[in-house]
């Protein structure tokens, strides 16, 4: 059984009465302090002091009086801080055994802070609970020394590369050297020469990387002057059942970031190929941050930035770990992998079903029941990614076959279905040892729409949902329709797997980087643009309001992207920068919405040198919508409304007139057989469908016992 999420709760306090005696210490002077303030003592590298992991944390002290000591676990520690321009102190402070850590200051009147921080060991988990094994290690595909189960553990390595004149990266042995070749880059207005430090290693079980413009031996309190002290986290698409380490990350050397003087990092399981799980993902994103903070000194925000499963990544860890990214930049985004699974398992049903008793439907009527701008999108989908409802069929090649799950060789194998990343969400159905499934199909009328348009028959109506059937837990077609386990949809939406935009969201700017690719030649891409919509419905819905979200739609072109990538990135740190710069009393929420640039809102760009600004709705106008057209898919011409976060409908009776076209005796008998507990109602909430229980859920940390795990579901 899985186990019961609860908050996670910050431990943070600021006393004046002594809380711990200390030794001897010798007080550093902090220069430039208001008379009259509080002594303050905060971690830096991750503001959740219960969340720690690595044995080291960066520490800033504001002080009260100009000399203070400083202790971690009553031993001085005085001598790892030091004054920064704004009067504070800041200091790595190492050495931190796993659990309880006491950190206190003390200013010579005998003013006092405290603050205990909760250490985790670097291999995790911190809060997403019970880790996958086994884990096959994949280091070496990054030039690591091999590693050895269940930690993949690898020594960190630093590497270096420079941009050539010609445009390209290429390695430098020596950063000091300066290649003939060398290109410049500009950072706050200045020069500097376009060396790269690239460092790689292992934190929470995957390999990280993070990159950045180098100007000398990194520190975290004395910043690098080729750094504009801001970081971009990449996240990487798909979305599979995990058991590995993972090849790739998001991607680190790139010049887009980089010659801007941004910080990169990223770690493989921050690529959803590797990691279908959101929560994985935003531990393994926060821990690295952490270091990176701990090498490079305090950031002053963070920006999300990735296409399909990694624009899940970033919806999903802004919703529910907020504060891990500060502004997102989607790209041909997806909510979350629970809604987009419906469409997908509709999709596999539907092949199945063309192929054999519905080869009658015409290329129209195929497309008019998928609902996509082409039907290929559907056969795309079909072959990509429904394999990842299976028992076996998505495996990864490190996983061996002899590893992998087979009902009578090896029962307890490797199952390579995507829920396993949320079995300790979800938990495991002990009858079938496979993970509770939230997919359901009971009383979706396939191709609704489409009768009701008069593209398909009532005859094709009738056959289409009596025939169309199911997927069994193991993903194998059987000839029932689906049926949701209740208690994986409870958790689905107490836990906010659902996005249901109504938490983090809501304070986050968002610009969902929406790349065309429903039409023009692009018809078989599974990246369809309604998805967008539907995420700005939720935040409709949730919030009154959806003005954080801005969605700029372009051609699949590369100067298109590449003109979209650098107008949005730059139009994301101005409103970050903005909304950092408002020091009102206002909330969070409306210092997002009052900071938007001015010139930033919803349009779509016409050419590479042409960007229109105006209102992008659903269904399409206007003159964006004239040269990007929206679709919809199977559950929208199903009858479901455009936030699509039903995943199993509450059912209303079968009632004939509801239908614009006469049924035959037979055709009734069909369908009162394929709905014999009713139809779709999508005018009431789905079954389970409640508002999420709270942000920073934590899962529990097995090993250690410091984020303690909460009772069975």
């Amino acid at each position: 059984m899985a186990n019961r999420a609860v908050r996670s709760s910050t431990l943070v306090a600021a006393l004046t009465a002594p809380v711990l005696l200390l030794g001897t210490a010798t007080a550093v002077a902090a220069p430039g302090f208001p008379p009259g303030r509080q002594l303050t003592i905060e971690t830096v590298s991750n503001p959740r002091p219960a969340l720690v992991s690595g044995g080291q944390v960066l520490v800033r002290i504001v002080p009260a009086e100009k000399r203070v000591t400083v202790s971690a676990n009553g031993h001085d520690v005085t001598s790892s801080f030091h004054a920064q321009p704004d009067g504070s102190l800041l200091g790595l402070v190492t050495g931190l055994r796993d659990g309880a850590n006491d950190l206190s200051a003390r200013t010579s009147p005998g003013r006092w802070a405290h603050l205990r921080v909760t250490n985790h060991p670097i291999t995790g988990p911190v809060f997403s609970g019970a880790q996958q094994l086994p884990f096959y290690c994949e280091t070496p595909a990054f030039g690591l020394p091999a590693a050895s189960q269940p930690f993949c553990g690898a020594p960190t390595q630093v590497s270096y590369q420079y941009r050539t004149t010609a445009g390209a990266f290429a390695p430098l042995a020596d950063p000091a050297a300066r290649p003939a070749d060398l290109a410049t880059a500009t950072v706050g207005g200045h020069a500097v020469p376009y060396v790269v430090r690239v460092e790689r290693g292992t934190i929470d079980r995957a390999v990280y990387e993070m990159a950045a413009l180098y100007d000398g031996a990194p520190s975290p309190v004395a910043p690098e002057g080729g750094w504009n002290g801001k970081l971009v986290y990449t996240f990487g698409g798909g979305c599979n059942a995990g058991y590995h380490q993972g090849s790739s990350t998001g991607g680190v050397v790139n010049d887009l970031f980089l010659a801007r003087g941004y910080a990169v990092a990223s770690s493989t399981l921050n690529v959803l190929d590797n990691n279908c799980s959101p929560i994985i993902s935003a531990e393994a994103a926060m821990m690295v941050k952490e270091h990176f903070v701990e090498t490079y000194g305090p950031v002053a925000h963070t920006i999300g930035w990735g296409g399909s499963g990694g624009a899940i990544q970033q919806y999903d860890i802004a919703e529910n770990y907020p504060g891990i990214v500060d502004g997102i930049i989607p790209g041909v985004s997806f909510p979350d992998p629970l809604s987009t699974g419906g469409p997908v398992s509709d999709c596999r049903l539907l092949e199945r079903y063309f192929a054999g008793p519905g080869a009658s439907f015409t290329a129209a009527q195929k497309q008019a029941v998928a609902g996509f701008g082409s039907y290929d999108t559907c056969v795309s989908w079909d072959k990509t990614f429904a394999s990842r409802a299976t028992a076996t069929g998505s495996c990864n090649a490190a996983i061996p076959v002899a590893a992998r799950w087979d009902p009578v060789t090896n029962p307890r194998g490797v199952k390579c279905n995507s829920n396993e990343q949320l079995v300790n969400q979800l938990g495991r159905d002990p009858k079938t040892g496979f993970v509770r499934s939230p997919l359901d199909t009971t009383g979706v009328q396939y191709g609704l729409s489409a009768l009701k348009a008069g593209t398909i028959t009532a005859a094709q109506f009738a056959d289409l949902n009596a025939a169309i059937g199911g997927l069994d837990y193991t993903g194998t077609p059987v000839p029932q329709r689906i049926a949701a386990d209740p208690k994986a949809l409870d958790a689905v939406y107490a836990d906010d797997l659902v996005n249901s935009a109504s938490q983090g969201l809501r304070e986050t700017p968002i610009i969902d980087q929406r790349t065309d690719l429903d039409f023009a030649g692009f018809g078989n891409d599974i990246h369809t643009t309604e998805w967008s919509y539907v995420m700005r419905q939720r935040l409709l819905r949730a919030n009154d309001t959806a003005g954080n979200q801005v969605i700029i739609e372009n051609h699949a072109t590369a100067a298109e992207a590449g003109a979209a990538s650098a107008y949005e990135l730059d139009a994301m740190d101005r409103w970050l920068t903005a909304i950092d710069a408002d020091r009102s009393h206002r909330s969070r929420q409306q210092k997002v919405l009052a900071n938007r640039p001015g010139d930033l809102g919803d349009g779509c760009y016409l050419s590479a040198a042409s960007r229109i600004t105006e209102k992008l709705t659903y269904p399409a106008s206007g003159q964006c919508g004239a040269q990007y057209p929206v679709a919809a898919n199977t559950r929208m011409v199903a009858g479901e409304g455009l936030a699509l976060d039903v995943l199993k409908c509450r059912l209303k009776p079968l009632d004939f007139r509801d239908y614009p076209v006469t049924f035959t005796a037979a055709d009734r008998q069909r369908l009162r057989a394929a709905f014999p507990g009713g139809v779709c109602d999508y005018r009431r909430p789905g079954v389970g469908q409640r508002p999420p229980i709270g942000t920073w859920l934590s899962y529990g940390d097995e090993r250690t016992g410091t984020t303690p795990p909460t009772p069975p579901r």
